[in-house]
């Protein structure tokens, strides 16, 4: 039989640090503000025989009495009131000769009240807005799931026997926190604001001899407990051994460890009973009030309270090999940009200044196969569904990318990212609809309802088939990252009952649209290829293709995996925004440069090369997942191994579909331009 003690704050040697910023008001140079308004006395003076103000200063002095908010006049004088509303009255009669001054006076109005009224109100992100507390204020602290990035199964917190209230409540999770495995339910840890504590217990509880052994295995694929205040997680600060400077903070406590006693061999199993709750705030110097940031006041502000958790690590060799990788990739899309240009230039002028029939019979090059360059591709149907695919795919990560810029999508908002990203995919089916209906009409095909089905169900299907059976090995492990009944339903109602009918609106509506119309005509008997050298054999020249895209990512990609699979947060949405637009650009190039050499061969099959080209570099990024998890990952269990494998194979997949997307229609334009710049007889 062994025991276990839990105790309140300030008890042990387990420290959560949380911090937040600061309260700021903005009170206004208002005795500046009513000096303005004076020096406007003479032109009010004229006005008051029509008792309404000139229009010249009347928006002036509407800004100046929104500001300073002055109080009604004595005497009556109604010119005199300081109302916002009589004055937007006065306003309206000046500028009733026409409707268009009546908007512009509204709309300057508007933006006025917004910006200088005195009881203007704003809004915060739902789960991001700070919360004051005053002393004395209860402080309840939150569990979240135990974690472990040996297994990657992620567990409720009273999975174990710890500590409990008398009752468990579970917190509203959203869609993003589901699919992550988040459980954040209430716990019986709670202090009151700016009011130390010292040593309480909890609860006493004696462990059986399964219970024990769930804490041994726990500390044995060393779990560590996430607690949350205030929507801050719990951190435990580890001092750099090497260098100066602040400490590290690590997400959570380790449940247990394992040592020895002094002069014994034998291992024991610890258990962490003991938590100490180190909470910092900030206080407002106006109201009294503070916000979380023993207790100890802080100067950090609450915009500023992330800052501890996202610089979790050195972070310098990340900014420097960003930068450095960026420059390479910059420099050598430079360089591919400049060659084709100046190629390119030479060629078109060449073919134009072909005059005689006997120095056209000569022409060689990609003007020869300008007759079959436009000739639909085997398994057409097929391209059109993963073009569309990946229209749609790009669609969603580039309007992700925007919020994540923009600061929606911060670590603060968990699961918002996975959230955005699921529901942006499915109203992006419009798009893959419309882009594959368009594509397959320029095909000459006419079924159009068929392609419309294969892009709803293609890569969702087999997404959702790994997603299932992963999802299974999940369930059986008894872990609370498996998907319940209720949010597998959400997800199946998105896809058919949201995806599918976007998808064949979109395709509607692209199929009746006119056919794009090729540049040139196409024969009827196809030209025979000729024998192609090494250097351009397709499986060659694909594999290839993909190596240089691959290297605009393959840093970022490194701190992504680690922000993924080894707990860790992830924030430089900039600099990954900027990382996409070189891929973008790199793709692109790298597939426009092989398309012209294949059709400088005189190979004129270059549809479905130019998507494989820029894909081939999914291949390259499971290759790496791979070198990834044996040197930096410590799986053993051979679920958690088929959980990586199998998500990243999802993963992998998504990038085959978005970057053959991009190489596909950086051919298609630039075909179509090139033809278009030739004289064809």
């Amino acid at each position: 039989m062994s025991r276990t003690e839990s105790n309140g704050p300030h008890s042990g040697s387990t420290r959560s640090r949380v911090r937040v910023g600061t309260r700021i008001k903005d009170t206004g140079p208002a005795t500046k503000v009513r000096g303005n308004a004076a020096s406007l006395d003479e032109k009010e003076r004229r006005a008051k025989k029509n008792h309404f103000l000139p229009f010249d200063s009347l928006l002036i002095f509407l800004m100046l009495e929104c500001k300073t908010g002055l109080e009604p006049s004595r005497t009556g004088d109604p010119f005199r009131i300081g109302s916002c509303e009589f004055l937007l009255h006065s306003i309206m009669e000046r500028a009733a000769a026409g409707s268009r001054a009546i908007r512009t006076v509204f709309f300057f109005t508007t933006i006025c009240i917004l910006l200088f009224s005195h009881n203007a109100l704003s809004f915060y992100l739902p789960g991001v807005s700070p919360e004051d507390f005053q002393k004395g204020d209860l402080l309840n602290v939150k569990v979240n799931k135990l974690t472990s990035i040996k297994t990657q199964l992620p567990y409720s917190y009273y999975s174990l026997p710890f500590c409990s209230p008398k009752t468990i409540i579970d917190s509203r999770e959203n869609l993003g926190e589901v699919l992550r495995g988040d459980r954040i339910e209430n716990s019986p840890y709670v202090f009151k604001m700016r009011e130390p504590q010292m040593c309480n217990v909890v609860c006493r509880i004696t462990l059986d001899a399964r219970t024990a052994k769930e804490f041994k295995d726990k500390i044995e694929d060393e779990y560590r407990v996430n607690m949350i205040l205030d929507n801050l997680p719990s951190v435990v600060p580890i001092l750099r051994s090497e260098q100066e400077g602040p400490p590290i903070y690590q997400l959570g406590f380790h449940v247990g460890l394992k040592g020895q006693y002094a002069g014994s061999k034998d291992e024991k199993y610890f258990i962490y009973n003991h938590l100490s709750f180190t909470v910092k705030f900030h206080k407002d110097e106006l109201t009294d009030s503070a916000r979380i940031v023993g207790f100890e006041e802080s100067e950090v502000k609450w915009a500023s309270r992330w800052d501890t958790y996202l610089l979790m690590t050195d972070d310098q060799i990340h900014w420097f090999s960003i930068v450095n990788s960026l420059m390479i990739v910059l420099f050598l899309s430079g360089m591919v940009a400049m060659i084709m240009l100046r190629t390119l230039y030479r060629d078109i002028s060449k073919y134009n200044e072909l005059e005689t029939q006997e120095e056209a019979q000569e022409e060689t090059g990609w003007k020869l196969v300008h007759a079959d360059v436009f000739r639909p591709p085997s398994h057409s149907d097929m391209l059109c569904v993963y073009v569309g695919t990946g229209v749609q795919f790009l669609g969603m990560v580039v309007v992700t990318m925007l919020f994540a810029v923009l600061g929606f999508l911060s670590p603060s908002n968990r699961g918002g990212l996975m959230t955005a990203m699921l529901f942006l995919w499915v109203f992006m089916g419009l798009f893959a609809g419309y882009t594959a209906a368009r594509l397959y009409k320029m095909f000459k095909g006419t079924e159009w309802k068929k392609i419309a089905l294969r892009t709803a169900f293609l890569f969702p299907a087999a997404v959702f088939i790994v997603f299932f059976v992963l999802n299974a090995l999940i369930w059986g492990q008894k872990s609370s990252g498996a998907v319940p009944f209720g949010t597998m339903f959400a997800l199946v109602f998105l896809w058919f009952g949201i995806s599918v009918p976007l998808v064949f609106v979109g395709s509607y509506v692209g199929f009746r649209k006119p056919a794009i119309e090729d540049p040139v005509k196409t024969n009827k008997i196809p030209r025979q290829i000729p024998e192609q050298p090494l250097y351009m054999n397709p499986i060659f020249s694909i594999l290839i293709g993909g190596i240089l895209p691959f290297g605009a990512v393959f840093i970022e990609l490194f701190f992504i995996l680690t922000s993924i699979w080894l707990n860790q947060f992830y924030y430089i949405f900039g600099f990954l925004f900027i990382v996409f637009i070189i891929l973008l650009v790199t793709c692109a190039e790298i597939s426009i440069v092989l398309c012209y050499f294949q059709l400088c061969s005189e190979d004129y099959l270059w549809w479905w090369r130019s998507y494989l080209t820029s894909g081939s570099s999914a291949l390259y990024l499971f290759l790496y997942a791979t070198f990834y998890f044996f040197t930096k990952l410590e799986i053993t269990k051979p679920v958690s191994g088929a959980l990586y494998f199998g998500y990243m194979l999802i993963a992998s997949y998504a990038f085959f579909v978005l970057t053959g997307t991009i190489g596909f229609y950086a051919c298609f334009i630039f075909t179509r331009l090139i033809y278009s710049s030739v004289k064809i007889d």
